[in-house]
């Protein structure tokens, strides 16, 4: 069974950076990761993915040029670094994997989430 464990959520000032860690455990090796975000009130939101190799990112063009998402498979981690937070950027983010290696496949496994609070 995959098992993810983000880390990193905290209360931050808008216009901070924080940066979000998902490790994993279990068969996800080959696969895609990513992050997903929720905040109260809305439907969860695709942020960021990004495939096995590392090479190739997708990133939601409401946080395009703000986040980047990188790997390290000797850690078994996955990144989400954020900058110039908004308060719209507040949510609990989920840490994912994907079905396939590709940045672009479905999610398939879910982490519990980590909380960012961006205060104004």
């Amino acid at each position: 069974q995959v098992q993810l464990l983000e880390s990193g959520g905290r209360v931050v000032q808008a216009g901070g950076s924080l940066r979000l860690s998902c490790a994993a455990s279990g068969p996800y090796r080959g696969n895609a990761m990513g992050w997903f975000r929720q905040a109260p009130g809305k439907e969860r939101e695709f942020v960021a993915a990004v495939d096995w190799s590392g090479s190739t990112t997708r990133i939601a063009d409401s946080v395009k040029g703000r986040f980047t998402i990188s790997r390290d498979n000797a850690k078994n981690t996955v990144y989400l670094q954020m900058h110039s937070l908004k308060p719209d950027d507040a949510a609990v983010y989920y840490c994912v994997v994907g079905s396939g290696n590709s940045a672009y496949s479905s999610f398939k496994y879910w982490g519990q989430g980590t909380q960012v609070t961006v205060s104004s």
